[in-house]
């Protein structure tokens, strides 16, 4: 599959002052082999003027390719990033959150295995490589390596970080996905369901991690992390063991 144009979902809730330090950052970034970029923002219903912002930002930079959503509820994130992947036209697609908890210079790291061929999917790592890495929350990190591990156990993959929020995907791939998490468990779903695809490949690669305290604007939070705990059954163990009852269903009745 060529790699033309890559789709950058930004979905933002109450965001009015990072969004656009993001988009910067955004209309900085030089792709490799002068991908084109598609940038998709979705404002999850936002309360705090960062409809206003982000509206005076597009007219003030036309040039950029934006495209922009707007939900008149707030449904989460996961919600956020559906919308995003219908609206998107690019050959491959990624997650940007509006928070700056991830460096967008970092893209290329992501897109050189896709590139080399070797990969459909690659998962920005934030506990491999020698990246600079902000020291933050003990048991955030724990939880975060135990979703992996148990993630892990059911897909058969062997992935350092399954929670990261720098996943770049063959659109074709995740667009044949039926994704239903609307908040946070956007993350456990669709690592169950790519893992499923026959013969995908996936990699992953070294990142930069500049996490924010709950203070500075971080929204997710323990009820998450036990949601994300059911999201791993729930897409992996139910659903092989529904795929296995609905086929000898069908076996019996031949």
């Amino acid at each position: 599959m060529s790699f033309k144009k890559l789709s950058i979902i930004v979905p933002a809730y109450n965001e009015n002052k990072t969004i656009c330090f993001v988009l910067n950052k955004l209309k900085q970034v030089e792709l490799l082999d002068n991908i084109e970029k598609e940038i998709i923002i979705v404002n999850d219903c936002s309360t705090d003027g960062t409809d206003e912002v982000i509206k005076n930002y597009i007219a003030q930079n036309r040039m950029m390719n934006i495209q922009y959503a707007f939900h008149t509820v707030n449904q989460g994130k996961g919600a956020a990033i559906h919308t995003g992947i219908k609206i998107a036209t690019g050959d491959y697609l990624v997650v940007q959150d509006s928070d700056l908890e991830y460096d967008p210079h970092e893209y290329n790291q992501l897109i050189k295995p896709v590139l080399d061929s070797f990969a459909d999917v690659v998962y920005g790592s934030r506990f491999m490589g020698g990246n600079a890495h902000r020291i933050l929350f003990f048991w955030h990190t724990i939880g975060n390596k135990f979703l992996t591990l148990l993630s892990n156990m059911f897909t058969n993959l062997n992935l350092t970080d399954m929670e990261t929020g720098y996943k770049l995907f063959n659109a074709n791939m995740l667009k044949s996905l039926t994704l239903k998490e609307k908040r946070f468990g956007f993350e456990p779903e669709v690592t169950a369901k790519i893992s499923r695809i026959p013969k995908v490949r996936i990699y992953e690669v070294g990142i930069s991690y500049y996490g924010r305290t709950y203070e500075e604007g971080k929204k997710i939070n323990w009820a998450d992390g036990f949601r994300a705990i059911w999201c791993i059954i729930k897409y992996n163990l139910w659903a092989k063991n529904k795929g296995k009852y609905l086929h000898t269903t069908v076996r019996k009745d031949k």
